[in-house]
């Protein structure tokens, strides 16, 4: 069984930088995608970042281009996403997710971790 266990989320001003880590144990994926996703309150959850295990191709939203980069580390089992100049905006719980396939929709994805809280404030 695989197992995603968020961590890194906290309290940060606008502005402001955090780096989520989302480590990976149990049965993990020679291909497929890790991703990361948002949800904040009363709102659907959404796709922030992606990457291919094999490959390390990544794919971002819009919303977050520029600002954020979603690294792995495949020795470590272990998949961050950078945040920089954060927005009051960002303020999410944010999740990781793992699919053998290649996609941004959340209804794709098999495995997901508990999530970590991110609130910036402005």
């Amino acid at each position: 069984q695989v197992q995603l266990v968020e961590s890194g989320g906290g309290l940060v001003q606008a502005g402001g930088s955090l780096r989520l880590s989302c480590a990976v144990s149990g049965r993990t994926f020679s291909t497929g995608t890790m991703a990361w996703f948002r949800q904040a309150p009363g709102k659907e959850r959404v796709f922030v970042a992606g990457i291919t295990w094999s490959g390390g191709s990544t794919f971002y939203a819009d919303s977050v281009k520029g600002r954020f980069t979603i690294s792995r580390d495949n020795a470590k089992n272990t998949v961050y996403l950078q945040m920089n100049s954060l927005k009051a905006e960002d303020t999410a719980v944010y999740f990781c997710a793992a699919t053998i396939g290649l996609s941004t929709a959340p209804s794709s994805y098999e495995y997901w971790g508990q999530g970590t809280q991110v609130t910036v404030s402005s």
